[in-house]
């Protein structure tokens, strides 16, 4: 199952246990309306603690951006406990390629990290799920 996701690992030393503790996984749930309440226009500053400019950009493009931020925030959650430290939502930068969620950690010191990413939206609510491999 994981060759599948991440390819055959090059050094035979490595042991099923070693490699099933560089894996987490994290899901968060968020409610939409955190965010209905708490509009971008009215409050940019909260939102520029959690979200990367770009990140800011992308949701208010769309005509409900709450729901965009609330996937945006669970993702970020979701990886916080994927990966089990303590991490800075701007140290954490979502986007998209070829349609698909991306991660991007921006702090070094936290090692580097592969990422599979779902995150899912609708009127009420917002869902990710990470799943992490410490590389």
């Amino acid at each position: 199952m994981f060759d599948r996701w991440f390819g055959k690992s090059s050094s035979k030393t490595i042991t099923k246990k070693t490699m099933l503790e560089n894996f987490g996984i994290g899901i968060d749930i968020v409610d939409v309306q955190r965010f209905e309440k708490i509009k971008f226009q009215d409050k940019p500053t909260f939102y520029k603690k959690l979200f990367c400019q770009s990140e800011i950009k992308y949701c208010l493009k769309y005509k409900n951006p709450a729901q965009h931020f609330a996937g945006k925030f669970a993702c970020k959650e979701a990886l916080k406990k994927s990966i089990k430290k303590q991490i800075s939502f701007l140290d954490v930068e979502t986007s998209h390629h070829n349609s698909r969620p991306v991660i991007r950690l921006h702090n070094t010191k936290l090692g580097k990290y592969r990422f599979l990413v779902s995150i899912s939206h609708e009127k009420e609510f917002a869902v990710a799920v990470v799943i992490s491999e410490k590389i």
